[in-house]
């Protein structure tokens, strides 16, 4: 028994943000049914993407944590025919979960009040940058641009007369829009148990983005006063919360804000005299910070977090990703999955964060090829295998 056995979701989502939210459902046991298009296209008919050879391909959803626990079909959403395909399925499942840009599922006919005519009690879940409505709702956007309309990424970087810095895709991608997007659907779920109707829930990538400043914004809005690159404690402005190369070129980080850690830490760097500085005026922490560097230089990484931990300090060293994934401690807590892939072999992919005692959550299957599932799910829905061939040779399903 898993936490979501029997839940039902239709995935149109195409993009990162979508998949990881859907991941998470699916490791928590609900049954993932990503609706693809066909064919691989954008505007102009050119493709979005490369499609690798199929060895290459293979290859790649045997890694693809994204893509696991999930079944695909393609569907032509364009085609009436297609359209009645998604019509039928809708009708049994409890979740639809879609990200093109606001008005595209109307136009196909997908949309949440054509769904939940069909099915009131639908979950559907619209995955957006900016969200349904407002001024910025129909413009093109990707992480970079939605965590910079939400002021996160004004404040990620060195100095204020310096660029901001990018910390990839996670803020917005993946933690505003896919995590929010699982949240939102799972507490819409609950709802339903309690009401009998489902509801429309509309997440903007750049609000999930602005969700995750709260802290910062709520002091904002209470002060007046506009947070400043590298002028913040957590930014690495201070001495006792930054990050130190060490004397083998690696970095260890360093999070010592409450008065008895930054006590410890002072000791252990020999710098009793910081002892009354842990809130001293940025031009006094600029020269601590500028020592501290000096000294971190005299040992390696490792050396350093050995010796700070060993005075219960919090440091931690900064792992490169293939470090990161043989650390013992992700090891013993199963963030590093190895799994059997019937053709590739051995394959690693990455475990599950939320750990259950009574539903763990559970690897069942690797990512589908495009339509892989697309005879069997028609066949559930009722088709006989003439009327498959006759959709199949009209383009309708791939």
């Amino acid at each position: 028994m898993l936490t979501l056995d029997g839940v039902k979701i239709l995935d149109m989502s195409q993009y990162t943000p979508g998949h990881h939210g859907t991941m998470l459902l699916g490791d928590m046991g609900a049954d993932i049914l990503k609706i693809e298009a066909p064919t691989v296209t954008i505007r102009g008919g050119l493709s979005s993407r490369r499609e690798p050879p199929p060895e290459e391909r293979q290859r790649s959803q045997a890694f693809d944590a994204l893509g696991r626990n999930k079944r695909s079909i393609a569907i032509n959403l364009k085609d009436e025919r297609g359209r009645e395909i998604f019509y039928k399925l809708a009708r049994e499942a409890d979740v639809v979960l879609e990200g093109f840009r606001p008005g595209v599922v109307k136009r196909l006919g997908v949309d949440y009040q054509t769904i939940s005519k069909i099915n009131q009690r639908i979950v559907y879940a619209s995955l957006s940058g900016y969200g349904q409505d407002g001024p910025y709702s129909q413009m093109a956007g990707h992480d970079i641009n939605y965590i910079a309309q939400s002021g996160a990424l004004g404040v990620i970087g060195p100095a204020p007369d310096e660029p901001p810095v990018i910390p990839m895709n996670f803020l917005a991608d993946l933690a505003g829009g896919g995590t929010m997007a699982a949240l939102g659907i799972v507490a819409a779920l609950l709802n339903r148990e309690r009401s009998g109707r489902g509801q429309f829930i509309d997440i903007s990538m750049a609000e999930g983005a602005m969700q995750l400043t709260s802290s910062m914004l709520s002091s904002y809005l209470g002060s007046g006063r506009v947070p400043v690159r590298d002028r913040e404690s957590h930014s690495g402005s201070v001495v006792y919360y930054s990050v130190y190369q060490c004397k083998d070129g690696k970095w260890i980080s360093i999070g010592c804000i409450e008065p008895y850690f930054y006590e410890s830490f002072c000791r252990e760097l020999g710098r009793e005299d910081w002892l009354p500085d842990q809130h001293a005026d940025p031009g006094r922490q600029a020269e601590m910070i500028a020592a501290a560097r000096e000294i971190f230089l005299t040992r390696t990484r490792d050396e350093w977090h050995e010796a700070l931990n060993r005075h219960d300090l919090c440091a931690m060293r900064i792992l490169a990703m293939d470090e990161m994934a043989d650390d013992p401690h992700v090891r013993a807590r199963g963030m590093i999955m190895e799994l059997q892939h019937p053709k590739i072999g051995r394959v690693k992919q990455m475990g599950s964060a939320i750990k259950f005692s009574e539903t763990p959550s559970s690897f069942r299957s690797f990512a589908p090829a495009r339509g892989e599932h697309t005879d069997a799910v028609l066949k559930e829905l009722g088709y006989a295998t003439d009327q498959v061939a006759a959709l199949r040779d009209d383009g309708v399903v791939v």
